[in-house]
């Protein structure tokens, strides 16, 4: 990859976000730092900075109508392009601290969309909002950021009835877009870091964020005959 191919990293200011960035950017890409908090977004580039990376922030808040599209607009007047798009920003929503599980019996409707309004809508916002930029691209990838907690068959992991469908359903929004985009350079996609060790799960998880950015990393690079609509793990197809 050279310095010309630009990569937008959504929710990249910490945890696999920040290590997805970081590893583009080792690649060689000029990456963009999407953060809610323009501060957080400055320190994130400034620690890739540090390692030698191109590195930039937009301030994108994913749930935001006017964020979004302001973010795309300002994308557009530095670079006219971007290459690889990765939505990474996610939530897991609250959870029992003892069982980690999402009872669908006492769910919070307002909880649920919350997390639904940034697992799913962000996606479908952000990207919808950055296409024109991905299309002026030769080998555009999009990397939707999602889970195997979201596979029909698997069912991996606790009752997370919030959670895992907000992913259940991205997976699906993911199939939809490749197959939108089929007769097109546009290659979607959707990733499983795994459990990996970030305040998202109170560091609980048995990888680190950079093996979790490895699945994404990899999606993001695909030459122009590689999968598109799949879930992907480290392992390779994730049944779902």
């Amino acid at each position: 990859m050279t310095s010309a191919t630009t990569a937008l990293v959504t929710g990249a200011n910490k945890g696999i976000g920040f290590a997805i960035a970081q590893s583009l950017g080792r690649l060689g890409m000029r990456v963009v730092v999407g953060a809610r908090d323009t501060a957080a977004g400055s320190d994130a580039v400034a620690r890739l900075a540090a390692q030698g990376i191109d590195a930039s922030s937009v301030q994108l808040d994913v749930t935001d109508d006017a964020s979004v599209p302001a973010a795309a607009r300002e994308l557009d007047e530095r670079f006219g392009t971007v290459d690889v798009l990765v939505n990474n920003a996610g939530i897991s929503g609250s959870f029992d601290p003892v069982t980690w599980e999402q009872d669908p019996t006492t769910t919070d409707l307002d909880e649920l969309r919350r997390i639904v309004d940034t697992n799913v809508y962000g996606v479908v916002r952000v990207t919808n909002a950055v296409l024109p930029l991905l299309r002026r691209s030769s080998a555009p990838r999009i990397v939707n950021t999602s889970s195997s907690m979201g596979s029909l068959t698997r069912q991996p992991g606790p009752v997370m009835a919030a959670y895992s469908s907000s992913k259940t359903f991205l997976n699906g929004i993911t199939v939809q877009y490749a197959r939108a985009f089929a007769d097109t350079p546009v290659i979607v996609n959707a990733a499983c870091p795994g459990l990996v060790a970030t305040d998202f799960n109170g560091f609980a998880g048995d990888r680190t964020p950079e093996q979790g950015a490895a699945p994404v990393v990899r999606l993001a690079t695909l030459p122009d005959d590689g999968p598109r609509g799949g879930l992907f793990d480290e392992d390779g197809v994730v049944p779902w």
